[in-house]
């Protein structure tokens, strides 16, 4: 019983430990997505959508929970935000060719309408972020629009 409890302590050291340490937060500002929200042009209600919905993950602002301060839960998000980011990163939109943004949007609209995103994971914690049907379709309508857009602009070749 005695080694227990020793592992025990050792464990709850390593815990208290981890506490002070924890990944960089993806704590830049929404100003980073004006240039996406100026071409793109999403109607009011697709906005708010996507503020409480994708953001967080998909863009270089995200507002952290108070659990985010807990060690693994914090590296648990921070992966999470780095592997959406990876996908789509609204704040990088500019950066992408018409090409890229085309296919980028043609990917949200196949996740969004197969309700793969956003992640159940997240939506357990953020009931506001799960979509109804109505959204879903205001979003997907909005994105087949910008892509109607791309699509008439020419490509270098």
């Amino acid at each position: 019983m005695k080694i227990v409890k020793k592992i025990l302590l050792v464990l709850l050291v390593i815990f208290i430990v981890a506490q002070f340490f924890g990944p960089e937060k993806n704590e830049g500002d929404l100003t980073s997505i004006e240039p996406f929200l100026k071409e793109t042009m999403p109607p009011e209600d697709v906005k708010v959508t996507l503020k409480e919905t994708c953001y967080d993950c998909h863009s270089s602002f995200t507002r952290y929970p108070w659990y985010n301060n807990i060690t693994p839960v914090n590296y648990w998000m921070a992966e999470h935000v780095e592997d959406g980011k990876k996908h789509l990163d609204f704040s990088k939109w500019a950066d992408y060719s018409v090409k890229k943004k085309d296919h980028k949007l043609e990917e949200l609209i196949e996740m969004v309408e197969e309700k793969e995103m956003p992640l159940e994971s997240y939506t357990w914690i953020h009931s506001e972020a799960r979509l109804t049907d109505a959204q879903i379709e205001s979003v997907n309508n909005w994105a087949k629009q910008v892509r109607m857009g791309y699509s008439l602009e020419p490509r270098p070749e």
